[in-house]
């Protein structure tokens, strides 16, 4: 099964763009230059070709190639709001977390993720345990993942708590100066100002000054003074 998939995302090689990719990701791994639209395209096709034990089955073999766009096409394939069932899913998904090294790998595997965490909010008990974890791909993974509790208009009683608990982990990332950390909480904040604006701000007046000056600035893009 891997190697007629594989080949189909090899057909739209690109030595130029694998070249280049290479250089701004600054990651050593297989790169073939394939853009995200045909990804897109051919991982549609397979969702609807493959059912779920298929498709758990395909995703972890184009992981485990480490090729870049195989990792990629693996996270697409597993992105999908109604999956049922969707243990198999979860596990896998949560098994390559410790293999983030890259923004763009992390942020798609992270996609996916969101879809099960909104499927099944008790899995924020064990997306927690990634908030103590002392690779930085995985502490950023815990914010990325459960952006969707940014994202609700009309959130229940239920996921407000799950929202302030998510502002909890954030506010014990405000410390950590690294980038991408930094960068995580400022997304999340970002987001959520677009529909609870008053818990952003809140956050700001007690933790903003202990921010990097870009987290915090972006944190606040949107809200009116």
């Amino acid at each position: 099964m891997l190697d007629a998939h594989l080949d189909q995302i090899k057909a739209h090689a690109d030595t130029e763009r694998a070249e280049q990719l290479a250089a701004y990701h600054k990651v050593e791994r297989p790169y073939l230059g394939v853009t995200n639209p045909i990804l897109n395209d051919l991982t549609k096709v397979w969702r609807q070709e493959l059912d779920v034990p298929a498709r758990v089955e395909l995703a972890s073999a184009l992981w485990q190639t480490n090729i870049h766009e195989g990792r990629l096409a693996a996270a697409k394939l597993l992105t999908q709001a109604r999956i049922r069932p969707d243990e198999a899913v979860w596990e896998l998904l949560q098994s390559w977390v410790p293999d983030f090294d890259a923004w763009a790998m992390a942020d798609h595997a992270c996609m996916a993720m969101q879809k099960r965490l909104s499927a099944d909010p008790q899995r924020l008990d064990q997306v927690e345990d990634w908030t103590k974890s002392d690779q930085m791909w995985t502490r950023r993974a815990a914010l990325v993942a459960t952006l969707p509790w940014t994202k609700q208009n009309h959130p229940k009683p239920d996921d407000l708590q799950r929202r302030d608990r998510i502002l909890g982990w954030a506010a014990g990332y405000v410390p950590d100066r690294d980038w991408f950390i930094q960068k995580s909480v400022a997304w999340w904040l970002r987001d959520l100002s677009k529909h609870d604006p008053e818990r952003v701000r809140a956050f700001l007046a007690k933790h903003g000054d202990a921010m990097k000056p870009f987290a915090r600035k972006e944190a606040g893009k949107y809200l009116k003074d």
